[in-house]
């Protein structure tokens, strides 16, 4: 079974070698890797050069942003399961790739997630907040819970027959994404308990209290253009389970 990984970047030659790096370095034989590039003016493509061999694509061009690089790399991709990691990302070891790969195998699967720590920007073995998602149910998305995005993984078909990612969303384009195929469409979804990814700080939509509001009109609209009523409480709660993540990396 062919796995596509995507790395989307743009002006990311501190981090991307890392990125790479721990998508070359998986023990999983079979990996299609993609990088998707929103046409950086830095070294970020040549911080790849000692991974070329083993990259597939490299599309470096001007884009719309973020969701339209991964949409980009979505109708390039031919694995037939597809995640996604990010230039200031890298999986947790070199198994990663191994674990999603068996639970795809059993063919009952549509998609997995799995946990993701937060690191700090500058000290990448310093954990901020641990994510631990837990298992899937319908009663936890009415209550703020979505699986990590960079941990998602999906079987391309569905991406085929349900769309990518909505560039009229924000930074709320892969919740809305997760809402569509988990609630609206309920696709079977598998939660593998291990830390998959290693995610370091500094997220577009936490930035400021302006974002953080503009992020949470956009989680109510990514309930309301899949023709989902969520509680008056859902949106509300979807920020705050983040508390729970900052207690557990300082236990």
């Amino acid at each position: 079974m062919k796995l596509s990984v995507i790395t989307v970047s743009l002006n990311s030659q501190e981090t991307i070698a890392a990125t790479a790096r721990s998508v070359c370095e998986q023990s999983y034989p079979d990996i299609e890797y993609l990088v998707i590039d929103g046409g950086s003016c830095d070294g970020t493509l040549t911080q790849l050069a000692p991974y070329r061999e083993k990259i597939a694509t490299v599309l470096s061009e001007p884009d719309r942003g973020l969701y339209d690089a991964m949409n980009k790399g979505l109708a390039l991709a031919t694995g037939e399961v597809v995640g996604f990691l990010h230039a200031d990302d890298q999986y947790a070891d070199r198994e990663v790739l191994a674990r999603v790969a068996a639970v795809f195998a059993t063919g009952t699967i549509d998609a997995c997630y799995g946990d993701l720590v937060y690191v700090d920007a500058c000290h990448p073995n310093r954990v901020t907040r641990s994510w631990r998602a837990g298992q899937l149910t319908r009663r936890k998305l009415y209550f703020g819970w979505m699986p990590p995005h960079p941990t998602f993984f999906v079987r391309r078909q569905w991406y085929r027959q349900y769309g990518g990612y909505r560039l009229d969303l924000g930074t709320a384009a892969d919740y809305e994404l997760m809402l569509r195929y988990l609630l609206r469409h309920r696709l079977q979804a598998a939660y593998l308990p291990y830390l998959l990814v290693s995610m370091r700080s500094g997220g577009a939509s936490n930035r400021s209290l302006n974002s953080r509001l503009q992020a949470h009109a956009m989680d109510w609209k990514a309930w309301l253009v899949n023709g989902l009523l969520p509680y008056p409480w859902t949106v509300p709660c979807k920020p705050l389970r983040k508390v729970k993540q900052w207690y557990r990396s300082r236990s």
